[in-house]
């Protein structure tokens, strides 16, 4: 009888174990439980957007602080796929066809990722723009994909900040800074 509730007690626990992993893990509680500490969110929710000729770009983030800690090479890997933004996946929506890199980004709603390097990144423009995080990106669904040059800042920009600018009557340029780097993706309205 003892041998058999042993048994029985490491079959539950083999299941529980199993069923955790397989399950996915809410990462809205972390935002919330970060709220309920401060009374207010570390990495609150914004946008930037901006007309550039006909095209209506607009950027959905969460911004988070720097808080003295190291971002890239630290917190943000290089080399490492990341949201760009904390939470939820930022995200990009143009309802004009832009140039981005060379290459032609339709208009629609798309999930931006970027992997950070010390002098380079990549970004990525994916379809899958409704996600957590960076736990559902698959490169499979990357739309675009252009390379910048990473600019140094000489102070620290203590929050995620996007900007969308109009340089031209059909131009302009995307720009994410934090810590003290700056990446900036010129585009084209088509």
């Amino acid at each position: 009888m003892i041998k058999m509730r042993k048994q029985i007690v490491l079959l539950g626990v083999a299941l529980v174990s199993l069923t955790g992993f397989s399950q996915e893990h809410d990462h809205t509680a972390h935002a919330k439980e970060e709220t309920v500490k401060t009374g207010k969110s570390l990495s609150p929710h914004t946008s930037a957007m901006a007309m550039v000729g006909d095209a209506h770009v607009h950027i959905d983030y969460s911004s988070p602080r720097v808080r003295e800690r190291i971002i890239f090479g630290g917190l943000v890997g290089y080399n490492t796929v990341w949201q760009a933004g904390a939470h939820k996946a930022t995200w990009l929506e143009t309802n004009k066809d832009l140039k981005v890199g060379g290459k032609v980004l339709p208009a629609g709603k798309y999930g931006f990722f970027v992997v950070p390097g010390k002098e380079e990144w990549k970004v990525m423009f994916n379809s899958h723009w409704d996600q957590h995080g960076k736990d559902e990106y698959s490169a499979a669904q990357d739309v675009l994909v252009t390379k910048v040059k990473a600019e140094k800042l000489k102070e620290v920009q203590e929050e995620l900040t996007y900007e969308v600018l109009k340089t031209g009557d059909k131009a302009g340029v995307i720009s994410l800074s934090w810590e003290k780097v700056k990446i900036s993706l010129p585009f084209e309205v088509l």
